[in-house]
């Protein structure tokens, strides 16, 4: 890609507490629905290290967040977000000062990390935060950059699997 088609491409921060989880399946979602027509990055006040659940349960759906890797703002190149989207209250009330002029958009999901009960209990959670940040996602796709792309496929493989 050449540099005057990647400043035509909107970038988006996904922001979190950890970059552990939300932020991540936030991250593999939109890199999902929009199909490489937007400019997506991730990243946390803190870096907790990319859960393994998240992986797991995004895996389940179809899609790989396995070489994603949990970082702070700091770790992120010095490029000016059009978006910056914090997936949770704390990483709201403690974003960073990020240069240009990028809208806020706050979309907070539970930490699925916080759940408790037997491993089933948990892994439903994951599950659930998993859907609620995808059917997020998408929607934000479609009024960002117009529809298509991975929605179609992932429309195909829920009536192929039943889902």
């Amino acid at each position: 890609m050449n540099p005057v088609e990647e400043r035509s491409m909107t970038r988006v921060l996904v922001l979190c507490t950890g970059n552990a989880c939300r932020s991540q399946m936030a991250e593999g979602w939109l890199r999902h629905f929009a199909a490489g027509r937007l400019d997506i990055y991730s990243a946390g006040v803190e870096a907790h290290g990319l859960n393994a659940r998240a992986v797991a349960v995004m895996a389940e759906a179809g899609v790989s967040i396995a070489g994603h890797t949990s970082k702070t703002v700091d770790a992120l190149p010095a490029v000016p977000f059009d978006v910056v989207v914090t997936v949770c209250d704390h990483a709201r009330e403690r974003c960073p000062y990020l240069p240009g002029r990028s809208a806020r958009v706050h979309a907070p999901f539970p930490d699925p990390a916080r759940a408790t009960g037997t491993e089933a209990d948990v892994m439903a959670t994951f599950r659930a935060v998993r859907d609620a940040i995808r059917a997020w996602a998408e929607a934000f796709v479609a009024e960002t950059v117009g529809g298509g792309g991975g929605a179609d496929e992932t429309q195909a493989r829920r009536e192929a699997t039943g889902a």
